[in-house]
């Protein structure tokens, strides 16, 4: 299959498109009330500055498996979509601080990672667009001074260190009106940034230092249900089923029965929504970390014996997540297939869709050729193929077959909406 960024779509292999093409008519019929319904979900409670949203398309079901409140990856988008990105942090930027000209972006401490450097830079080019001067100031302990960093696409970034002065975040001869956060704060909340008289944006609240999974999914739950009843279809079509366990501890052994029964429920639920929906697959979950990102701290189980048997290797992946924190409490989510492949070689593909405040403003799909329909595909070996997922998102057509292109795209930017609203009304219950 060639590759066109702003047309091509993964094949999706799996005979079960059925009930997926019929949930993409339930949500066409019903654009104009799931669009009002979102105005009104907005002003009630405004969406986060940003989202990315990873989703699963299993043909029967298409449902959110991680929403990221400090996205990178912003250099994997379609350019050609710049302009809706620009307009978007507009809009975002206004409703922080109305008269804001100066930002500070604080980024995450890897100064050698070049892929989260190119997200960066990227970010800050639309800033710039967007009519915003803005300086980086970096929490690294090793940045004593500007250092500027250049980039393989060509670009460049200058990392300055971070100054506190009294209520106030700076970097040297600059005013910022406020503080733009892209650090998921896992190794905690650093002193720096608390009590500021200058917003920070996301606030530091909503970082992996307080975040949890298993609280989003419990925002999302409810938001679902709310939903559905609007466009006439079963939660579980677009909502993946979970379970929380504490007082987790793999190195010891310790908290096993807690992680057992809670796998064997979530296994038992789905395989009786398999049932009562006709579906002929195995149902799995993922046991994640409950707090953290970059793909760590996730492993695949499809039943008990997976549990009990945790090799060394296994225990010691699941034991500690970024910047060597512990894993004390672990979600049990329903395993949601990907059967969506990219390429000649049917690589496994799953889609990401960013939001910037309310508005979708772009995806890409992550392909890894390594991993099955199954998996984590946020791993090493994993690359991307950027689509135009802005222009369909918002312009579907309902003269073409509920999978074509736009019609698609619209499906995965409302199931990406629902979450940022999760994730809005997470932040608002944390703040």
């Amino acid at each position: 299959m060639g590759i066109n960024h702003l047309h091509a779509v993964p094949h999706l292999t799996t005979a079960l498109t059925g009930p997926l093409q019929e949930l993409e008519t339930h949500l066409l019929q019903n654009q104009d009330k799931i669009e009002r319904w979102f105005r009104y979900q907005w002003l009630q409670t405004p969406a986060p500055f940003y989202t990315s949203v990873d989703l699963r398309n299993a043909g029967f079901k298409l449902a959110p498996v991680d929403t990221n409140l400090f996205p990178a990856g912003f250099n994997n988008l379609n350019r050609a979509f710049e302009a809706l990105c620009v307009q978007a942090i507009q809009t975002a930027a206004e409703r922080v601080c109305p008269k804001a000209c100066n930002v500070l972006f604080v980024p995450e401490s890897h100064t050698r990672n070049m892929f989260y450097l190119e997200s960066v830079a990227a970010l800050i080019n639309i800033m710039t667009q967007a009519g915003f001067e803005t300086r980086i100031g970096s929490l690294a302990e090793e940045i004593t001074a500007p250092k500027t960093i250049d980039l393989p696409s060509g670009r460049s970034i200058t990392l300055e260190p971070l100054i506190r002065d009294q209520d106030r975040v700076t970097v040297a001869g600059f005013d910022p009106c406020f503080v733009l956060l892209n650090n998921d704060l896992s190794g905690g909340r650093p002193e720096i940034l608390e009590n500021l008289d200058q917003p920070v944006i996301p606030p530091t609240a909503i970082g992996w230092s307080d975040r949890l999974k298993s609280d989003h999914f419990a925002h999302y739950d409810r938001i679902t249900k709310e939903f559905c009843k609007i466009v006439d279809i079963d939660p579980w079509l677009i909502n993946p089923i979970f379970r929380k366990c504490g007082k987790i501890d793999f190195q010891k052994r310790a908290g096993e029965d807690c992680l057992s029964e809670n796998v064997e429920a979530v296994l038992t639920e789905i395989q009786k929504k398999y049932d009562e929906f006709g579906i002929n697959q195995k149902p799995y979950v993922l046991v994640k970390a409950d707090a953290g990102t970059y793909g760590m701290g996730i492993m695949t189980v499809h039943n008990l014996d997976e549990v009990k048997e945790l090799n060394r290797k296994q225990r010691n992946k699941m034991a500690r997540i970024k910047e060597g924190q512990a894993v004390t409490d672990v979600l049990v989510q329903e395993g949601v297939y990907t059967f969506e492949t990219w390429g000649e070689n049917q690589a496994v593909a799953e889609p990401v869709v960013y939001m910037i405040d309310h508005f979708v403003v772009g995806g890409f799909y992550r392909v890894h050729k390594g991993r099955s329909t199954n998996e984590n595909l946020n791993a090493p070996g994993m690359h991307f193929e950027p689509l135009a997922f802005a222009e369909s998102c918002a312009t579907p057509d309902r003269n073409k077959a509920p999978d074509a292109n736009p019609n698609r795209f619209y499906a995965y930017g409302v199931i990406a909406r629902l979450a940022s609203l999760a994730a809005a009304r997470e932040l608002q219950s944390l703040i």
